[in-house]
């Protein structure tokens, strides 16, 4: 009985683990992407208004 509940608090804790690294892998690509759309709009606005550096809202 003790190996049973061994097993299935086994398979629980990496059935989680795993939901949790997918999630994980998800927040990351719509990080990147908001990073991408970003640093798109700080170029466009370098080019338009003169020389800028990212950090230059800060």
């Amino acid at each position: 009985m003790g190996v049973i509940l061994l097993v299935l608090l086994l398979a629980l804790l990496l059935g989680g683990l795993g939901f949790a690294a997918h999630a994980l892998w998800i927040v990351a690509v719509v990080v990147f992407l908001a990073w991408l759309v970003g640093f798109g709009i700080s170029r466009g606005e370098a080019a338009g208004g003169g020389r800028r550096r990212w950090y230059g809202r800060w």
